[in-house]
């Protein structure tokens, strides 16, 4: 009776697991708070600007390999255009919607495809864990019994700012503090955007610096088309600390050659 017994419970268990979701789709909101500085721009323009902005991301894993972008058709304005009283144009263009981010949850490593000035990088990297601290605390979010999770991140920030109709950007130190709720029953170690690998569950919503950058699932499959979990491909492959030497290069060069009173801000 009580090999039977034991036997029983093996099956169970292996029915549990069975259960539990390993490949999925999830369909995120991604809310960015806004600030803007135009010092030597005429009054009011600060106003005329939008405090937040959300758009819709997925998140396909499975096969211990993730791919993060931006959801099909969605939020393909240009976010507006500005004009001053003395004629200057200000338009701003979200750049990045077609970047891509592929992680092999295995190996630690990620690739991505990032577009800058309608060019393609392809940049190799790793993935960089956080120390996680579990607070104990639940809450369900789309059926799924989640915990959170605790986490600081010491980073660079690029700060832009317009002076006298010359775009500054400076790098600054920044201590973010991140929380996130993770899946109890997804035991997958993915997550929105950079944050692949963190976690002993699939990160469900995620709280950058008190709400500057918010994401929350609002749709959650069991399905999904692994085929398009691919890695990026491209002619020439860069470091993450490459493509950053590039980015400021072509950034400079932008600035430089940006004339006519017409000015462009990219949000990255």
């Amino acid at each position: 009776m009580k090999k039977y017994l034991l036997t029983a419970f093996g099956i169970l268990g292996l029915l549990a697991l069975q259960a539990q979701t390993s490949q999925g789709k999830v369909i995120y909101d991604r809310t960015v708070k806004l600030q803007f500085s135009f010092a030597g721009m005429p009054g009011g323009m600060e106003q005329q600007m939008p405090t937040s902005r959300t758009d819709k991301y997925e998140l396909i894993f499975g096969n211990n390999q993730s791919l993060w972008k931006q959801a099909e058709n969605d939020n393909t304005d240009d976010g507006g255009a500005f004009q001053t009283e003395g004629g200057a144009q200000i338009r701003m263009i979200v750049a990045g919607s077609n970047d891509v981010l592929y992680t092999n949850l295995e190996s630690g490593k990620k690739t991505e495809r990032r577009e800058l000035m309608d060019k393609n990088f392809i940049v190799d990297d790793t993935i960089a864990k956080l120390k996680w601290k579990m607070t104990g605390e639940t809450k369900t979010i789309l059926g799924h019994n989640c915990m959170k999770a605790t986490a600081t991140r010491t980073s660079k920030r690029t700060i832009m700012n317009m002076d006298n109709g010359v775009m500054e950007r400076k790098e600054v130190d920044d201590t973010a503090a991140i929380v996130a709720w993770f899946a109890t029953d997804i035991p997958v170690s993915a997550g929105p955007s950079e944050f692949q690998g963190q976690l002993p569950g699939l990160i469900l919503e995620l709280d950058v610096k008190d709400g500057t950058q918010l994401f929350k699932a609002v749709s959650i499959s069991e399905k999904a088309d692994l085929a398009e979990i691919k890695e990026p491909t491209g002619k020439k492959r860069y470091t993450a600390a490459e493509f950053k030497e590039e980015r400021e290069k072509m950034l400079k060069e932008m600035n430089q050659n940006n004339g006519g009173g017409r000015r462009v801000i990219r949000m990255n």
